[in-house]
Order: structure tokens, then sequence, then C-alpha cells
């Protein structure tokens, strides 16, 4: 039988009084559990920042690899709780805070400084609801992740494991993309969770490159072009681009002006920006930067 037609029976009520506001859904399948501590690639010589610790099943499970752990909790109701259950272990520290408030390279500095260790990755269950604003933080804050483990909604996986270029894709696919190699971990239903969600879910590991797959002219003004394709994802690049002047004052980016950049790179006019390879929108942002 698979790991998800077991679930259900493995599954046991933590007894906690979940907070819908936080979306908590607690990972309760140790199958699950263990394929995302050991897909990690945590070593000894690893900080682990972990997000959303709950009730520290994971993170129990993450200090059987990694050298130390940093585990990041909002609900103030589970900080005693988990102060205490992981007491005893110098090399766990728990701290009460908003993954997208914290000073992140402050609590990574200090964190390296404290346990002596030269790496740092990021392991988390990210509730739904912020799953995007939380994956694009730990891209853009510049600090140098070994790799991001973590569990997401399975639609937005899929999103982000998609090809650029193909249908499923989001403007989120071409800032992960940009920036790391994306392997998909495991899978993980409904029923691996205390509540159960409405949805299923994904593990995807993130692995920053050392070099972007492309280089355009102005990185922000790439970012931007695909944004503003994605803004109105349906209408035709020609019109969906005229979004920049919305995204800056200062731009003054006609349609005719759009209409040359794409001409001037053989892209037809009338395609989306879900058509667009990751190359096609360096070639164009850059053509369209021209323009200016």
């Amino acid at each position: 039988m698979k790991r998800a037609e077991l679930s259900k029976s493995k599954k046991k009520s933590t007894g906690f009084q979940h907070s819908k506001k936080l979306g908590q859904n607690f990972l309760t399948d140790h199958g699950v559990v263990e394929d995302i501590a050991i897909g990690s690639l945590a070593d000894e010589d690893t900080l682990v920042i972990e997000i959303g610790p709950g009730q520290g099943v994971l993170t129990d499970e993450l200090m059987n690899y990694a050298g130390a752990l940093i585990a990041v909790e909002l609900d103030d109701r589970l900080i005693p709780y988990l102060r205490t259950r992981f007491a005893l272990n110098d090399r766990v520290e728990i701290v009460h805070g908003d993954i997208l408030e914290i000073d992140l390279e402050e609590l990574v500095r200090s964190g390296k400084e404290k346990f002596n260790v030269s790496k740092v990755q990021v392991v988390g269950n990210l509730p739904y609801y912020i799953t995007t604003p939380i994956i694009m933080k730990l891209l853009e804050s510049g600090i140098s992740f070994e790799n991001i483990t973590i569990m997401m909604q399975k639609e937005v996986a899929d999103r982000l494991i998609a090809e650029p270029g193909t249908k499923n894709t989001g403007a989120i696919t071409y800032g992960v993309q940009y920036r790391c190699t994306v392997d998909k971990i495991c899978d993980a239903d409904r029923n691996c969770f205390d509540p159960a969600p409405k949805v299923d879910s994904a593990v995807l590991r993130l692995n920053f490159r050392k070099e972007p797959p492309v280089t355009p002219v102005s990185e922000k003004f790439f970012f931007q072009c695909i944004k503003a394709g994605f803004m109105m994802r349906r209408k035709t690049l020609l019109n969906s681009l005229a979004a920049l002047n919305s995204l800056d004052a200062s731009y003054h980016f006609g349609k005719d002006k759009i209409q040359q950049a794409l001409k001037e790179c053989g892209i037809d006019s009338k395609r989306r920006a879900e058509s667009l390879t990751m190359e096609e929108f360096s070639e164009l942002s850059d053509a369209i930067w021209r323009q200016r």
C-alpha cells in the first residue's frame, strides 16, 4: 500500500485547539516527516531555520541530521510547550516571531556564530495563505542558504516545478527557477495532517543556483515584465505588458514600443505570458528596456 493509503490509520489527533487564522495543520505522518528531514540534506555542519514547528514533530526528526536548529513559531501558545520539549537539547533554539517580519540576516548570523556551523538551510510546513510571500522573502533576502525545503499546497508546488513556457506556470515559477533548481521530495495527502486540510500537499527542495540561467540587462525590469505579463494572464502580451506603466510612474511604454520590442524578438504579440520561456522573457525585457 502507498503511504497516502496508510496515512489515515497512522494519524493521531494532537488534542490542540488549532488556529484557523494562522492556517495551522500539523503534520502527523511520520513517514512524510522522515522524507522531509532526509530530503533537506541537512548535516552536522548545518544550521536549520525551521518555520512553523508546531508541536515539534519535524524539529525532533531534523535533529537526527542537523548540527543545530532555530525554530521560528508565531503562535505564542506553543512557545512554552516547545521550550519545555527541547529544554535538554542545547542545539535547539525556539524563537517567538513572525518569519515575514523577523530580521533573517541577524538570525542567521547569530545562529551560525552561536552553534559554530558554516551552512544554513530553511525547512518548513508553510501556512497555505502566506506560502508565496514567505518563499519570495527567503529568495530575495540575499542570504546564502544551501537550500529551502518546504511543504506547500500541491497546486502551488505544481506551479513551482512547471517548465517555464508551459500552461501551469505563474510569475512565481520564473522567480523561483531564476534563483533555484527545484526537486520534489514527496507528496502528502490531506490525511497526513491534523486537522485535515481541504487540499493535498507536496514537499519541494529549492536548491540555490550559483548563476542564474539568464542574464537580463536589468534584473528588476525583467521581473517587472514577468509580473505585468501575469497580472492579466488571459490577455495577449501586447495588452498585458501595458501594465508595466502601473508598476513605475517613470515608465511610458505605449503599445507601439511594446509592439516594436516583440517584433525585434520575433515573438508573436498575440501570445500570452505563460507561453514564454525564461530566455524569451529575458530577451523581451531587454528589448523593451531599450525602448524607454
